[in-house]
């Protein structure tokens, strides 16, 4: 109860004598401590909208075109060409300045007029340059005229020292592609894995739907283009993520894998300190917007950057919504079976990792038990959305209930202290590595909160992971938080002779306050209904981990292929040796060219991948093939990346025609087709922070997800390179 007490600011009693008031000093500071933080960061967030909003010019270039125009009208010049005197005469305060202070005061309207303006001129200009997409079809090493001419354009118009959302404005909408190509594409892709009569099927109800039906979907998304900001990621989101009502664990999210073969520290809780304070100077960063924005060689939409931290994915019976709070001071911590809340600020300031591993250190030794019920409460978010969703109306709408699950809900993430102990090792390293992903992917089907944006689990060896949820962002997003974080704990923050975070420790800290719950037997019985779902799910994973040391991307590129379909082909190779067939396969290409892209489909499976491994089998030397099957890969790669793919195009059309009330026999069929094999890869984005030549250990197996569908499905994420995805 000593934890109550300090929160609370003023006791008051009403006695004979009048009424007693106490105050608490150490309340009260905290609250204006907290009142100043949260008033800092809406000063900053301000300032970032401003410099932002008139980017790619800066705020002071306002400041350079008043002093020019002010100073040529003292040469008796008026560059204005009589907007000046226009404005002078409808000046409202006229009557109350002198004629020069009206000149002047015009001057300055006019100026920043003509500053808005260039501002919208350069940012349109900007749109248009980053539309253009040629130099990503053009040979590497052979760049055309044009293409150079774009670069030094591009380069004009960028601005200097931009911020995270700086180019976010100047980013060009999604294209909608022409139905007749898309119907092209796909019956493209669907060749080689149907017979002549089912391909001359589909081809009888393409022809059909794009000289009826299609034009008219058509012409709704077109409207919906010009409208929206993107024509697919809102549908993305609410209808294949958030409207889903069977499990998100193994189903939807993900997990990434800590280094393999080192870890810094076996201390479990030092592990956790430096872990986290990582992650508090990454939000640090991401709320100042002062991470570099991602890029190729244009920026990439930085939109799914901005729920990362304080973010929780609600359930609802129909649909779940994606809640975010601005701002969160603590986290969720959850060990064996109980909740904890760890604030991770004290006076305005972020806790050391020496603290955090401190305060973590209490909750490892706090000897009480879980309350009834609640050891196995995050099974909820584990299992189907519909009984979570009926759960949480019913028994965590009021009282203690609602006011702990807010806290979970409204934490800047989650982080579970795992008793079991993961990573490669013992004589069987293989199957070690095998449970250690696993245990990232689904845990005990109850020790994750699998709502939140993401989970951090640090297991008792020192070994950490992630664990994220899938509907507010997408992997490569998670993956470079990931990469930073690895990064800082080694390289940055240390470790002191005894494995201990550096630093040292405030012993006036309050201790992490437990969560209190009342679960009653009804409620306790749905965990129960839940975690037997999630269960069941969790041991239909076959999970195998294949870590590939014989060589890497560097040597693929040598021989003038890329890395990406070298990879595509050899998973095709495999598949075809393991079943006698092939297989449509999906993998995931980004769409963040656009603003507030997401991904698209890559049909890897094509009329030259087929012919490659149809030639390899029959013992013939197929360098030809193979390059051509290569050269076929990346173009439908760069194609999906400048929004001219197939599915998201089809699954869109799809939408209208349910809005619509009106059926399509291609495209219902061509939504109900199984993906039999599901890859993607994510090379590392931030190299620069990690030493490959010093350092080689320093490397992960990256991170995956869960098989797409059952019935011997597979699901491959796997690349030869550092620190993959």
């Amino acid at each position: 109860m000593a934890e109550a007490h300090q929160a609370v600011a003023f006791q008051f009693t009403v006695t004979p004598e009048g009424i007693d008031l106490q105050l608490s000093h150490q309340a009260l500071t905290e609250i204006y401590l907290s009142g100043l933080r949260s008033w800092k960061k809406k000063l900053i967030r301000l300032k970032n909208g401003v410099i932002t909003g008139v980017y790619p010019a800066s705020p002071s270039s306002w400041l350079f075109v008043v002093i020019a125009i002010l100073a040529t009208m003292y040469m008796r010049s008026d560059p204005s060409m009589g907007l000046i005197a226009k404005i002078q005469e409808h000046l409202p305060v006229s009557q109350s300045l002198s004629a020069q202070c009206q000149t002047v005061v015009s001057a300055v309207l006019f100026s920043t007029l003509l500053w808005f303006s260039l501002i919208f001129t350069m940012r349109m200009c900007l749109k248009q340059l980053l539309s253009y997409h040629r130099w990503m079809f053009e040979q590497r090493g052979k760049m055309s005229n044009t293409t150079k001419v774009w670069v030094a354009l591009v380069r004009i118009f960028s601005g200097r020292q931009p911020l995270l959302y700086s180019y976010q404005g100047s980013l060009p909408n999604q294209p909608v592609p022409a139905v007749k190509d898309t119907v092209k594409r796909y019956l493209e892709s669907v060749r080689p894995l149907t017979t002549p009569d089912e391909f001359e099927r589909m081809t009888s109800l393409a022809t059909q739907f794009e000289s009826s039906l299609g034009n008219r979907l058509q012409w709704y998304l077109k409207l919906k283009a010009l409208w929206a900001s993107n024509y697919v990621s809102d549908w993305w989101e609410e209808y294949i993520y958030l409207r889903g009502r069977s499990p998100i664990m193994v189903n939807s999210n993900y997990y990434g894998m800590d280094f393999l073969y080192v870890t810094p520290t076996p201390i479990q809780a030092a592990r956790a300190g430096n872990t986290l304070h990582a992650f508090l100077m990454y939000r640090r960063k991401l709320n100042r917007e002062e991470l570099k924005p991602v890029s190729t060689v244009i920026p990439l939409c930085a939109a799914q950057c901005e729920r990362m931290f304080n973010t929780t994915r609600t359930p609802g019976e129909e649909t779940d919504t994606v809640q975010h709070w601005q701002d969160s001071d603590y986290v969720a911590v959850y060990h064996r079976g109980r909740y904890f809340r760890l604030r991770m600020y004290s006076s305005s300031r972020p806790l050391s990792p020496r603290e955090i591993e401190s305060q973590l250190q209490r909750i490892l030794e706090d000897p009480s038990p879980p309350s009834p019920g609640e050891e196995k409460l995050g099974a909820l978010t584990a299992g189907d959305r519909i009984p979570w969703a009926k759960a949480r109306k019913e028994y965590f709408s009021l009282g203690v209930n609602k006011r702990s699950l807010d806290c979970i809900e409204k934490a800047a993430f989650f982080v579970t202290l795992d008793d079991d102990e993961q990573g490669m090792m013992g004589e069987d390293p293989a199957a070690s590595l095998d449970r250690y992903a696993k245990s990232l992917l689904h845990g005990k089907c109850y020790d994750r909160w699998f709502d939140k944006s993401f989970s951090v689990v640090i297991y008792k060896n020192g070994k950490i992971g992630l664990n994220a949820e899938h509907s507010w962002a997408d992997a490569p997003v998670v993956a470079h938080l990931w990469e930073y974080v690895l990064a800082t704990d080694s390289f940055q923050l240390g470790y002191n002779e005894e494995g201990h975070c550096k630093g040292e420790v405030d012993a006036s800290l309050p201790r992490p306050q437990r969560l209190s719950w009342d679960i009653t037997p009804e409620c306790q019985e749905q965990i129960s209904q839940s975690l037997a779902v999630a269960q069941a799910l969790a041991d239909d994973v076959d999970f195998h981990v294949f870590s590939f040391r014989d060589f890497g991307k560097g040597m693929i590129k040598k021989c003038r292929i890329s890395p990406d379909a070298y990879i595509q082909l050899a998973l095709q190779l495999a598949y075809y040796r393991d079943r006698g067939m092939f297989c449509l396969t999906y993998e995931a290409s980004m769409t963040r060219l656009f603003r507030e892209g997401r991904t698209e489909t890559v049909r890897s499976c094509s009329n030259e991948s087929c012919a490659f491994i149809k030639a390899l089998e029959g013992g013939e030397v197929c360098r030809r093939l193979l390059r051509h099957a290569s050269e076929k890969h990346q173009n439908l790669y760069k194609h999906a990346m400048t929004g001219a793919g197939i599915d998201r195009h089809l699954f869109c059309l799809y939408v209208v025609s349910k809005h619509l009330g009106v059926d399509s026999p291609f495209l219902k069929e061509v939504l109900s087709e199984p993906w039999h094999l599901s890859t993607s890869q994510t090379p590392v984005q931030q190299v620069e922070l990690f030493d490959m030549v010093n350092h080689p250990e320093y490397i992960s197996c990256g991170g995956g997800f869960g098989p797409v569908t059952s019935m011997r499905k597979t699901s491959c994420h796997s690349i030869c390179q550092p620190t993959p995805w």
